[in-house]
């Protein structure tokens, strides 16, 4: 049986982030996943200057393609406003491995199946056992399913379903742009362009609200290819879209349970406004590992809820400094 002081379920992310700062605090921990990496993965791949601050990130340090936004197109029921603004983008199947290699520590490829607790540690499909365990597998994630479940339940008006795709692309519009409310679908689409030539689009929106409305997100993924297609922003493309879900974030009473801990999407953490998930796992990751090194109180309610502000700060700092900072 192997034996950690701290065991992280999933290597995306938070799970990378919290190993990262937990062996900065000179604790090492185990990561659990069931994918190898580097493994492809399904997101817009939108950064903010904060997650880079977070994870302190050194110029140059990043060893993959990073496309810098200056300014963001939002389409708001056919008004089209330019945001100025200082983002990223980042393709995961990327961003992650190098993540996970920054963390340096143990990784093991195991689908977890049960977790139990014996004599205060934690078990782990009789392989594993620790005295901490961190939940970061994600919205299926089976510490949230073993521990969390019944005390921290999801509110389904939470619950966003998208589908989308990345794809290499000779585009011609290198900018970002977000539509809002197309054909009153209650969520957003994007076209993010990415380093090297290549385009994530995708559409989400919130499950009941579509459910009550008898509407489907294929419906609206339909409406919206065609909407790109007539943009010229997607031309004569063959699509193979995938799809899945997250919760946007929700007042939940509990991110810690005795040893156990849930962040990232498995604690529901994605912004209000844009679904943003990457800048709040790396926080949940952050703040998980402090709170095991310190035995401070794990703070989950201060996990940036919204975007948009953020958006529009970058904005006005690029425009007192001069410059936006690059990677």
């Amino acid at each position: 049986m192997l034996e950690a002081e701290v065991i992280i379920v999933g290597a995306g992310p938070a799970g990378s982030a919290c190993a990262w700062k937990l062996k900065q605090n000179g604790i090492q921990a185990v990561l659990l996943d069931k994918k190898t990496f580097p493994r492809r993965k399904l997101c817009a791949g939108w950064i903010t200057p904060g997650v880079l601050k977070n994870l302190e990130v050194k110029s140059g340090e990043y060893p993959h393609g990073i496309l810098t936004f200056k300014r963001i197109f939002f389409h708001v029921r056919g008004r089209k406003l330019r945001v100025p603004t200082c983002q990223y983008s980042i393709r995961r199947i990327e961003f992650d491995h190098w993540l996970l290699k920054k963390a340096s520590v143990p990784l093991q490829r195991h689908a977890v199946q049960k977790v139990r607790t014996e004599n205060g540690y934690y078990l782990i499909d009789n392989l594993y056992r620790s005295k901490y365990l961190v939940g970061a597998g994600g919205t299926y994630c089976p510490v949230y399913r073993s521990f969390f479940k019944g005390v921290n339940s999801r509110s389904q008006q939470r619950l966003i379903v998208t589908i989308e795709e990345e794809f290499k692309y000779d585009y011609h519009d290198a900018n970002c742009h977000l539509w809002f409310f197309e054909n009153n679908l209650p969520g957003y689409a994007w076209y993010v362009p990415k380093a090297d030539g290549y385009l994530n689009v995708g559409i989400g929106g919130k499950f009941l609200a579509l459910k009550n409305r008898g509407q489907t997100i294929g419906r609206h993924w339909d409406s919206f290819i065609a909407k790109l297609e007539k943009l010229s922003l997607v031309k004569g493309h063959t699509y193979r879209p995938r799809g899945h879900n997250y919760y946007l974030s929700q007042s939940a009473p509990a991110g810690r349970l005795n040893n156990a801990y849930i962040i990232g999407d498995a604690a529901g953490l994605a912004t209000l406004d844009l679904g943003e998930g990457i800048g709040p796992a790396i926080e949940s990751g952050i703040l998980a590992a402090n709170s095991i090194s310190t035995g401070r109180r794990f703070a989950k309610r201060s996990v940036t809820r919204y975007s948009l502000p953020h958006i529009l700060w970058a904005g006005i700092q690029m425009r007192i400094i001069g410059k936006q900072r690059l990677i």
